[in-house]
């Protein structure tokens, strides 16, 4: 590993696609990151294997965040210092946060008994009806579905009240619940905070420095991802209802526009002029 000094943590659910190209000047800005030796951090709500094709086009070979916070992927001997909790996931290293399978979908099935609200799990759908659900090839349905550590799933017939009543419940018991569209995730003791913080810690172990830790992220992930960093940025659309109200949550963040033509050249000056 090059001495660096600072490392990127990059919200990609928004960013990168499952299938095709990103938007212009990404890729050329992954390659000129790893040119220079700064590590970019890949985070994402989506599975270790959806990530897996995404992560192999672009070329992206440094640690990521998988499952909303449930878990940090390590490459294998990415670090010379290794994590004191470990479990081995296919081919990486993973520092868990989260309760591995089958807690979430127990604790899914668990509140949805107690609050009388119907809920579908992923796991249950045949693949025809995953991929009328999930709007993806039966492939890449079946790469969703297939998680680590949370319980994706969907509400059947609720109301509004039902689904608040269910949060609710889900907050008392500790449970983290995240919307994406019509699915949902369940995970318990998910945090991407700690997930930043555990592979930050690593950072300044394997360096022996503590390099500063840059957050780029949409409103979308802007509380909860931000606080944890030591500066951010904050990739907003016109279109954003929570462009307003972002800037006060986030004040360690710099808001540029996600649509900007020389986005990423403008972020990768920010990074090489300040370390």
């Amino acid at each position: 590993m090059h001495q660096t000094s600072t490392v990127i943590f990059c919200a990609t659910d928004t960013i990168v696609p499952l299938r095709g190209k990103g938007p212009a000047g990404f890729e050329e800005f992954g390659a000129k990151l790893d040119h220079a030796g700064i590590p970019m951090v890949w985070v994402t709500s989506r599975s270790r294997l959806q990530v897996d094709e995404p992560r192999r086009r672009f070329g992206h070979q440094h640690p990521f965040i998988a499952e909303d916070g449930c878990g940090v992927y390590l490459p294998e001997d990415y670090f010379h210092v290794r994590p004191s909790k470990t479990t081995r996931l296919g081919r990486f290293t993973c520092i868990p946060i989260a309760e591995a399978l089958p807690a979430a979908a127990d604790a899914l099935e668990s509140l949805s008994e107690d609050t009388g609200v119907e809920t579908v799990p992923l796991h249950s759908l045949a693949p025809r009806e995953l991929e009328q659900n999930m709007e993806l090839p039966v492939r890449e349905a079946e790469l969703a579905r297939q998680r680590d550590f949370d319980e994706l799933f969907f509400f059947a017939g609720a109301t509004q009240a039902d689904v608040n009543r269910f949060l609710a419940e889900a907050e008392k018991r500790k449970v983290a619940v995240r919307q994406h569209g019509v699915l949902w995730s369940l995970a318990i003791g998910a945090s991407l905070s700690q997930c930043i913080r555990e592979l930050s810690k690593l950072y300044d172990r394997a360096l022996r420095s503590h390099p500063v830790v840059l957050g780029i992220a949409t409103p979308a992930e802007g509380d909860g991802f931000l606080s944890a960093c030591d500066r951010g940025l904050l990739l907003t659309k016109p279109s954003d209802s929570e462009v307003q109200s972002a800037e006060p949550r986030s004040a360690k963040a710099r808001l540029l526009p996600l649509n900007a033509p020389d986005l990423w050249d403008q972020v990768l000056h920010g990074v090489t002029s300040r370390g």
